[in-house]
């Protein structure tokens, strides 16, 4: 037992999965957010250019509720809510291009981060390669120097 919850400790403490966690969270959050622009801007446009009706309210009823005399309600009716598998399409595609959108995002500045380092690191190579060929032609001077001192001798 004190092996496993060793293992967990550091299975927790790893930073993929406090990241992961971390992602969980504000994607609830940012469901519930698409959830309300959907549900209360989106579907109500919609709404309006059908004349009025609702989509979430669209079904096909299977079998219609069945009333007694007085008209109290003796079964429920069975139907099928399309329009509202139609409201949650809706809203995964809505949640889909939001995620694509920030994709690109993160991905463009993380692109132009990493060409920022490449630059500064090509730069570096560069001034090391200048001083290495400076010194190398500089040493090789002194040595043809020596060696046609000692020739003199």
């Amino acid at each position: 037992m004190k092996k496993f919850i060793k293992e967990f400790k550091e299975f927790i403490a790893q930073g993929n999965v406090i990241d992961m966690a971390v992602a969980v969270v504000v994607g609830t959050a940012f469901k519930d957010i698409v959830n309300s622009l959907v549900s209360s801007v989106v579907m109500p446009l919609i709404s309006l250019l059908l004349n009025g009706i609702n989509v979430s309210d669209w079904k096909w009823v299977i079998k219609p509720a069945t009333f007694d005399e007085a008209g109290k309600l003796l079964t429920e009716e069975t139907a099928l809510g399309y329009g509202m598998f139609i409201q949650e399409v809706l809203e995964f595609f809505i949640i889909a291009v939001c995620i694509f959108l920030m994709l690109k995002l993160i991905l463009s500045f993380k692109e132009g981060f990493l060409n920022k380092l490449a630059k500064k690191e090509e730069e570096a190579v560069e001034e090391v390669v200048e001083e290495v060929k400076a010194e190398t032609a500089e040493d090789i001077l002194k040595d043809i120097r020596n060696l046609l001192e000692k020739g003199k001798e």
